[in-house]
């Protein structure tokens, strides 16, 4: 199973130029409320839950991030475990995103 990654300073320039992305913050809503990036908020809690209830296709690029980087890391496994084949992990999370502003 490919782990595909993306990191903060490309995740930030492809926003800046203005591009649509499909984020997914797993983080907890009150954490996604004090800071976040754009992108839906899906509680990891809530993920597996809440597979059918979006328009992603199985090829679209998804973006998983949080705090971290270790529970979209774990997103990410349900997501690819369900047929998702383009999904990205931000590596070192939005801590990485914020050390960059």
């Amino acid at each position: 199973m490919q782990r595909q990654q993306i990191n903060a300073n490309e995740l930030l320039n492809r926003l800046r130029n203005g591009e649509v992305l499909n984020i997914i913050d797993v983080r907890e809503a009150i954490e996604y409320h004090t800071f976040n990036i754009g992108g839906i908020n899906i509680p990891l809690s809530t993920l597996a839950g809440r597979l059918n209830d979006w328009n992603y296709n199985k090829t679209d690029e998804l973006i998983v991030i949080c705090k971290v980087g270790l529970r979209s890391e774990t997103a990410q496994t349900l997501l690819l475990q369900n047929g998702y084949q383009n999904v990205k992990n931000l590596n070192g999370g939005l801590i990485a995103i914020q050390k960059l502003k």
